[in-house]
């Protein structure tokens, strides 16, 4: 079973972590997250009800084409093609080649895990 961790950071704590990475003052554990949302609204949109729904019968049927995605679903396929360019960017789909020019959609894995670390945050100043 594959599982992808995904982890909530702001852009510039993201930031701050690669660059702690890249100057070898952090080492991330194998179990450390892999794609990152900006966040929890945007993951949420992402891997939706619905959108995680589409994940499931493109595990579980393999389809040969957005075409018959769209046909199975009975979502548009431009719908379908934003929502699955969307997950691409995350790494959650890719994209195989179909017969002539389709493109079969894949799904990357089997579980998807949130990394959510609770942290206390300062209190807004007042104006």
């Amino acid at each position: 079973m594959t599982i992808l961790t995904i982890g909530i950071a702001s852009v510039e704590a993201y930031k701050a972590r690669t660059m702690a990475i890249a100057s070898g003052e952090l080492k991330p554990s194998a179990q450390s997250p892999k794609v990152w949302f900006t966040s929890i609204e945007s993951f949420a949109r992402v891997l939706s009800d619905r959108n995680r729904d589409l994940l499931s019968i493109i595990a579980a049927e393999k389809p040969d084409s957005l075409q018959a995605l769209a046909e199975r679903t009975g979502r548009a396929k431009s719908n379908l093609s934003r929502t699955l360019r969307t997950m691409e960017r995350y790494g959650l789909v890719r994209f195989d080649k179909g017969q002539g020019r389709a493109l079969a959609p894949r799904v990357v894995y089997d579980d998807i895990r949130l990394d959510l670390p609770l942290r206390i945050k300062p209190a807004a100043k007042a104006a």
